[in-house]
């Protein structure tokens, strides 16, 4: 994965974090597919499967969204299903597919910024945070996407 990519991941993980989720997984891979992030919400027990897309701006797939078809859901969906099942002690929990749009810009030369995610207090949809030299923003984040 590029690292833009994974900033956009840590970004939504963080927003998520603030939210009051634990993150349970990253980058959690099988022989189906991946999914970006899994996490559960610490007062309802629901467990989030989060894709994540991360585009610069001008992007042709709105900001990601459109890359999520349905091939894409079911692989997701699979690949959540055998998560699941190595997991027995989440089974029963509800469950929701999400997907979370990041938007970048490469900041100009010699702006410093902090690569550490966890100092990042107050996180806000549309607000931009600088990190690595990039400008990141959640751009939206859809709680149940697809079923």
């Amino acid at each position: 994965m590029n690292q833009i990519g994974v900033l956009g991941e840590l970004l939504i993980g963080r927003w998520l974090q603030l939210q009051n989720y634990e993150l349970l997984s990253q980058n959690w891979h099988c022989r189906w597919g991946e999914i970006d992030l899994i996490a559960q919400n610490k007062a309802t027990k629901e467990i989030a499967f989060i894709e994540v897309k991360t585009r610069s701006t001008h992007n042709w797939d709105e900001n990601g969204l459109l890359a999520i078809n349905a091939v894409k859901q079911q692989k997701i969906i699979h690949t959540a299903t055998l998560y699941l099942s190595q997991n027995p002690h989440l089974a029963e929990l509800p469950c929701r597919f999400d997907v979370g749009l990041v938007g970048y810009q490469l900041c100009a030369p010699g702006i410093s910024s902090p690569s550490i995610f966890e100092n990042i207090n107050q996180l806000q949809i549309n607000q931009s945070v600088t990190i690595d030299n990039y400008r990141l923003t959640i751009k939206n984040y859809l709680q149940a996407a697809f079923d």
